[in-house]
C-alpha cells in the first residue's frame, strides 16, 4: 500500500513539474491546423476601416467578411480570419447564414457580374438564355480587347432566383488573368455595354415619338462595339508593353483584326424593372471601392434563398483529396482570391478622367500621391520613394510604370521602366522588363522579371529588408500617432459629452458609429446569438484575446459538423 502511495505521489509530482514547466495558456487557443502552424486568427470590428487596418498589421493571410445582422434591419459586422478558418465554421451553414466576401480597394481581382430581374414585369424574358448571350458576349470582348481566350467552361454561375425575381452572380475563372481591381472591372463592363445604354436611349426616343437608332433582334456580336470617348482597356503584360490600347480615336490595336461597321445587339440585356422602367439585366452598382459582394452559400438579410450552382453551370473544379469540392467552390467563387504570379496577366479599363491624370511612367521627379490608384501611385508613396530609388543608379533613370496590389499575400508588384537589371543573369535584360515585388507581410522586397528564361526557373532575388521608414508597421505607427494627436487637438478645442445612448463601459466615442450601413452600432450587433460569444471574447481593442475563437462556438461547431 505504501509503495503503490509513493509511486502514485511521484506521479503527480512528475506532473507538476512538466506543468510548471509548460503551464497552461491563460485562455484556450483552438487549433485547426498541425502543431507548430500559426495560430487561426477570428476577429470582429465595427468598422469596416479598422477591419482593414487590422489585416495590414496582421502577419496570417487574413481577409475581410461583411456578417449581417437580423437585428437592425441588416446591419453588418465585419470579420477578419482566414479562408481555411471561415470555411470551417462555414460549411456547416448553421451560424454564419448573410455572409459577403469584402473586395479590397485598389487589390487584384476577377471579372464578375450581378444579373437580376423583376420576372413578373417581363413574363417573357428567357433568364437562362440571357445569361448564355451575356457569356458569349463577354468572351468575345476579352478575346477583341485583349486577345484573352474563354468560354462559359470558364464561368462559376450562382442562382438565388425567386418565384419573383431572377437573379444571378457570375465570376469568370481566367487562367493567369485577372483585372487590377474592380474600378476597372466596373469600367470595362460598362464600356463593352455601351450598346445596350444607346440602345434603352434609343428607345425611350421611339416612346417618344422620335426614330430608333438601332433596330434589330439577332444574336450578339463584339465586332465594332463603341466604347466610352476616350475609355483604354488594356492588358499590363501584353498590348501595353507594345504601346497598344483600343479607344474610338485610335482604332483597334494592329493584329485584333479590322473593325466591322454597326454595333452588336444587346436587346436581351434590357429589361423593366418592378415600376415598369427599361433598365439593365446587368446591375453597374457593384463595382464601387470596398465592395460587399454576397458568399456563395449565403443568403440575404431576411432571405431563406442563398446562392447556389445554377442548373446551367458548367464551370467545374479540378478532383482533390486534400479539399473537399464544395470548398473548391467557395475559393473560386471569391473575386479577390488571386494569387500572386509572375506569368499573371493583369488587364485595365481606364475612364477618360483616369486616363488623363495618368502620364505613362512615372518617376523620381514627377511622382504624386494625389491619386492613389491607377499607374500614377501605389497608396504608399514612402514605399514608391524607395522603389524608385532602386532602380536609379548608375547614371540610369528607371521609373515605375504600373504597380498592382494581391491582397491574398499582401504584396506590392511595381513593373519596372528604363531599368532592367536583372540579379539572376548579372545584367541588363536587353529587352524584357523586370518587376520589384514588396512583401508588406514579411517587410522585405525582391526582383523578378518578365523574361521567359528567368521565368521558367521561377527566380526571384534574395529577399532583403524594406527600411525601417517604409516598413508598414513603421507607417501605421505614424499613423495612429498622428490620428491621436488630431483627436487630443479636436477634443482641447471643442470638448464633447459621450452621448447618453452609449454605455459608459463601451471603448468607442459617438463618431465610430457615424458612418452609414458599415459603421454600424456594434453593442446592438452582438446581440445576436450566434456571433455574441466570439465578439465578447474579441474586446474588440486588439490588446487582448482579440484573435480567439470562444470554446462555446467551437464546442456547438463540432457539434453541428
Amino acid at each position: 500500500m505504501k509503495r503503490k502511495w509513493e509511486a502514485k505521489l511521484k506521479q503527480i509530482e512528475e506532473q507538476a513539474s512538466h506543468y510548471e514547466q509548460n503551464p497552461l495558456p491563460s485562455v484556450y487557443r483552438p487549433r485547426l491546423s498541425k502543431p507548430g502552424d500559426p495560430s487561426p486568427v477570428w476577429k470582429l470590428f465595427p468598422r469596416q476601416a479598422q477591419a482593414f487596418n487590422f489585416v495590414k498589421s496582421c502577419k496570417e493571410d487574413v481577409h475581410v467578411f461583411a456578417l449581417e445582422h437580423e437585428v437592425g434591419e441588416g446591419q453588418r459586422v465585419y470579420l477578419v480570419t482566414t479562408y481555411v478558418e471561415f470555411w470551417f465554421y462555414y460549411k456547416s451553414r448553421k451560424n454564419l447564414l448573410h455572409c459577403y466576401e469584402v473586395i479590397p480597394e485598389n487589390a487584384v481581382c476577377k471579372l464578375y457580374f450581378d444579373l437580376e430581374f423583376n420576372k413578373v414585369a417581363n413574363p417573357g424574358a428567357d433568364g437562362k438564355k440571357m445569361v448564355a448571350l451575356l457569356i458569349e458576349y463577354v468572351c468575345k470582348a476579352l478575346q477583341e480587347l485583349y486577345r484573352v481566350n474563354c468560354s462559359a467552361e470558364d464561368v462559376l454561375n450562382l442562382d438565388s432566383s425567386t418565384d419573383a425575381k431572377f437573379s444571378r452572380h457570375l465570376i469568370f475563372q481566367l487562367r493567369d488573368v485577372a483585372f487590377k481591381d474592380n474600378i476597372h472591372v466596373g469600367n470595362f463592363v460598362r464600356t463593352i455595354l455601351q450598346p445596350a445604354f444607346h440602345l434603352i436611349a434609343s428607345e425611350d426616343d421611339e416612346d417618344a415619338g422620335g426614330v430608333p437608332e438601332t433596330a434589330g433582334r439577332g444574336p450578339p456580336h463584339f465586332s465594332g462595339t463603341p466604347v466610352q470617348q476616350g475609355a483604354s482597356c488594356s492588358s499590363l503584360s501584353t498590348a501595353e508593353e507594345r504601346g497598344e490600347s483600343w479607344t474610338r480615336d485610335s482604332g483597334r490595336p494592329e493584329g485584333l483584326g479590322s473593325a466591322t461597321p454597326g454595333s452588336p445587339d444587346l436587346s436581351f440585356l434590357v429589361v423593366k424593372n418592378a415600376s415598369g422602367e427599361k433598365c439593365l439585366f446587368v446591375d453597374l452598382g457593384v463595382y464601387t471601392r470596398n465592395r460587399n459582394f454576397r458568399l456563395y452559400k449565403s443568403s440575404k438579410i431576411g432571405k431563406l434563398v442563398v446562392l447556389e450552382i445554377a442548373e446551367d453551370n458548367t464551370f467545374s473544379v479540378p478532383r482533390s483529396n486534400k479539399i473537399s469540392e464544395e470548398n473548391q467552390y467557395f475559393l473560386s467563387s471569391l473575386v479577390s482570391n488571386v494569387r500572386f504570379s509572375a506569368t499573371l496577366r493583369i488587364l485595365t479599363c481606364d475612364t477618360p478622367m483616369n486616363k488623363q491624370k495618368q502620364p505613362g511612367h512615372f518617376n523620381s521627379t514627377t511622382t504624386s500621391v494625389e491619386n492613389i490608384e491607377g499607374f500614377q501611385a501605389s497608396p504608399y508613396p514612402e514605399i514608391d520613394q524607395f522603389v524608385l530609388s532602386l532602380v536609379n543608379k548608375n547614371g540610369i533613370k528607371g521609373g515605375i510604370r504600373c504597380w498592382n496590389y494581391f491582397f491574398r499575400e499582401q504584396l506590392l508588384v511595381f513593373d519596372i521602366c528604363k531599368y532592367r537589371w536583372c540579379e539572376n543573369i548579372g545584367r541588363a535584360h536587353k529587352s524584357n522588363n523586370i518587376m520589384i515585388v514588396v512583401d508588406l507581410k514579411n517587410e522585405v522586397w525582391y526582383q523578378k522579371c518578365h523574361d521567359p528564361e528567368c521565368q521558367a526557373v521561377n527566380f526571384k532575388s534574395d529577399r532583403s529588408p524594406l527600411p525601417a521608414e517604409v516598413r508598414l508597421s513603421f507607417l501605421l505607427e505614424e499613423e495612429e500617432e498622428f490620428t491621436t494627436d488630431e483627436t487630443m487637438n479636436n477634443k482641447t478645442k471643442s470638448p464633447q459629452k459621450p452621448p447618453s445612448s452609449v454605455s459608459s463601459k463601451t471603448e468607442f466615442s459617438d463618431a465610430d458609429w457615424d458612418d452609414g450601413i458599415d459603421d454600424t452600432c456594434f453593442l446592438e450587433a452582438t446581440e445576436d446569438a450566434e456571433l455574441a460569444e466570439a465578439a465578447e471574447n474579441s474586446h474588440l481593442d486588439g490588446n487582448s484575446g482579440g484573435e480567439e475563437i470562444p470554446d462555446e462556438l467551437l464546442v456547438e461547431v463540432y457539434k453541428d459538423s
